[in-house]
């Protein structure tokens, strides 16, 4: 029996990381609630369910993966660090579109009277949409617009943080 044959298969099986991204965005609100400079993003994905871009649509749908990110304020701006579940379906091995849910906490001003969003509480909820494709197996292009805010569940305004732009992801 050659040992060495089933190491790449255990190597696959036990990865730590499923896809990391990188990229940046830009604040897409408008008035006294938009966020001056560019944000530098970076995104890891965990695929703990078992997702399979191979799989029908309802096992991606019902396989979603952990992710964890930060997006860093420039500028003056707010710094977001956050975390959640993403769920992608990929059509024909190379576009594919994803939504991700989950919490955010950031240093932005909560109640303050400078511009920039007035948000109330330190922690957030989060969530995005994106559309991608994939070049080959392993590299990806993906645009995104991202959203926190506290749904009014804390006191204090909630102006709300959006921001849209282009993460490009490797897959492990």
């Amino acid at each position: 029996m050659n040992l060495l044959a089933a190491a790449p298969a255990f190597a696959g099986q036990t990865k730590i990381f499923d896809e990391m991204r990188f990229g940046a965005s830009g604040s897409i609100e408008g008035g006294h609630d938009h966020e001056p400079g560019v944000f530098p993003d970076v995104q890891v994905l965990f695929n703990p369910f078992g997702y399979n871009p191979a799989g029908t649509w309802q096992e991606q749908l019902s396989h979603p993966r952990l992710h964890v990110g930060t997006s860093i304020g420039t500028s003056g701006s707010a710094s977001q660090l956050y975390g959640g579940l993403s769920w992608t379906m990929t059509f024909s091995n190379k576009i594919f579109t994803e939504a991700g849910f989950g919490g955010v906490v950031h240093n932005g001003n909560l109640t303050d009277e400078n511009d920039g969003p007035k948000l109330g509480c330190h922690l957030l909820f989060h969530e995005y949409l994106g559309a991608g494709y994939n070049f080959d197996d392993h590299w990806s292009l993906m645009a995104q617009v991202a959203h926190s805010s506290h749904a009014s569940l804390c006191d204090g305004p909630n102006g709300g943080m959006t921001r849209a732009g282009l993460l490009v992801g490797y897959k492990f």
